[in-house]
């Protein structure tokens, strides 16, 4: 079957690659001539595991091609795919529908046969109706084209798995003749067990929102429970465990920490707000305001745990950032707590150097304030305390005697509840994490730490103090 996608950010660079995989003839579509050389040399233009081989595969076989021209999509296939931006507007919570309308405005001109304009962007209630509404106003006579929308339900670093393996297809339509086209597109998932959901076109627009706000409160819960834990003495992390043991809440998306971020969730809850608003039952989603703001707070609440564990001020320290990105397994900065923190901790005098396996390069063109390092324990070198603000996995697996080495005070703070504070504090390090109990207060002035290193890190080490405590002599 012959598909276009149109917009091949990384929502429509992986639905493209991933059509063509299960076989169907792809071109991709997009203005920025850059990207569509890139993406037709095989060459992702965003880090997600497995989209090159991909990519490279289908391109070389024939089955994905890209082009700049809305005229040659519209002369090559009967369903469009719409994989457009829809970021939040500069003067409102909304979701900013101008791309969207910009395809439909321009496409549906072009038609000359049935089409089928299929949705996948994140959009407010109601958006597929006011896009039919334009695209029947624009079409040549004669020319017969309907909208449906088909929403994506994709994780950043498991995006190619997502599309190729999904949990559930749902199929936003308004006639059977759609639903069966895209039954058609989405055959081999289907022949493979993939849930299918047909509905109207309305409900699967709230599937997407409806779910990413159920999964933003459930990481805000969680959150504002770490500040009780903290407040009262308890660990957040054992009371996760325990309320994950229910099948009524299950584990996933109750992990503490920094909070969320990236290009979906944020932005998504809030224009779900102003469409509330508009449709005039704002006070029924009126919870998500307070969602966004112990998101937004665990921010702040990570910038005052640093400066506690640097004595009070991070003015003139130097501090060891790692993680830039919003999630790992991504190079996405876009809204990254990560960030967030760090600029914060530049603005109040802190010498920082930032490390992050991937998104070095974005996050240096939206913060050029730090340093950065390609190499985590030279990140760390004389730094007065650590920050782990993205867990990406060899944050985990770091070894803390080795890094205990090159610090001037082996300070820990773990804003993402990742890292086994046993086996941290073991090696000498004063770790401290958001909702879970403050270790015993450091030796005084003159002792020393002696500890021993369980399994694969050594026997034992000692970490002598002069001064503050914790503090060493620049390396």
């Amino acid at each position: 079957m012959r598909l276009t996608v149109i917009g091949t950010g990384y929502l429509g660079a992986v639905h493209a690659a991933c059509m063509a995989e299960i076989g169907h003839d792809v071109l991709g579509v997009d203005t920025d001539t850059r990207k569509i050389e890139a993406l037709a040399a095989g060459r992702a233009p965003f880090f997600e595991p497995g989209l090159p081989e991909i990519l490279i595969r289908n391109t070389q076989a024939g089955r994905l091609r890209f082009t700049t021209s809305l005229e040659e999509a519209a002369n090559f296939a009967d369903a469009h795919f719409v994989c457009v931006g829809t970021p939040q507007r500069a003067d409102s919570l909304a979701a900013d529908l101008r791309h969207v309308e910009a395809v439909v405005d321009g496409l549906a001109p072009l038609l000359t046969r049935e089409a089928l304009i299929v949705g996948k962007s994140t959009v407010p209630v109601g958006t597929t109706r006011s896009l039919s509404r334009r695209m029947t106003a624009r079409l040549r006579p004669g020319v017969d084209a309907e909208v449906a929308w088909n929403p994506e339900f994709l994780r950043e670093g498991f995006a190619v798995q997502d599309t190729l393996c999904p949990d559930r297809l749902v199929l936003g339509v308004t006639s059977s003749r759609a639903e069966e086209r895209l039954r058609e597109v989405y055959a081999p998932l289907l022949r493979a067990g993939t849930p299918c959901i047909g509905t109207d076109p309305a409900t699967a627009e709230l599937v997407k929102v409806a779910a990413n706000s159920f999964l933003a409160t459930k990481i805000s819960f969680i959150n504002a429970m770490a500040e009780v834990c903290d407040a009262a003495g308890a660990d957040v992390v054992t009371l996760a465990d325990a309320l994950g043991h229910d099948a009524r809440i299950g584990r996933r998306f109750l992990s503490a920490g920094l909070g969320f971020g990236g290009g979906c969730l944020p932005k998504d809850i809030r224009a779900f707000l102003a469409r509330a608003e508009e449709l005039q039952v704002g006070e029924a989603v009126s919870f998500l305001r307070q969602i966004d703001r112990i998101n937004q707070h665990q921010r702040v609440r990570t910038v005052d745990l640093a400066r506690q564990l640097v004595g009070g001020s991070l003015d003139g320290r130097r501090v060891a950032v790692l993680g830039a990105t919003f999630k790992p397994d991504s190079d996405d900065v876009r809204d990254s707590p990560a960030l967030a923190v760090t600029a914060e901790i530049v603005a109040q005098g802190a010498e920082v150097v930032v490390h992050d396996p991937e998104g070095l390069d974005n996050a240096r063109e939206v913060l050029p304030g730090p340093a950065y390092c390609t190499d985590v324990v030279k990140a760390c070198e004389d730094a007065d305390v650590v920050l782990h603000l993205t867990e990406w996995c060899q944050y985990r697996t770091l070894d803390p005697v080795e890094l205990a080495e090159v610090v001037r005070a082996p300070r820990m703070l773990d804003a993402r509840n990742a890292l086994d504070p046993a086996i941290w504090r073991a090696a000498g390090w004063h770790l401290r994490a958001l909702g879970r109990p403050a270790p015993v207060p450091a030796p005084g002035h003159g002792d020393a730490i002696r500890v021993t290193i369980p399994h694969a890190f050594g026997t034992a080490c000692t970490a002598p103090t002069t001064g503050d405590p914790l503090s060493r002599a620049p390396k």
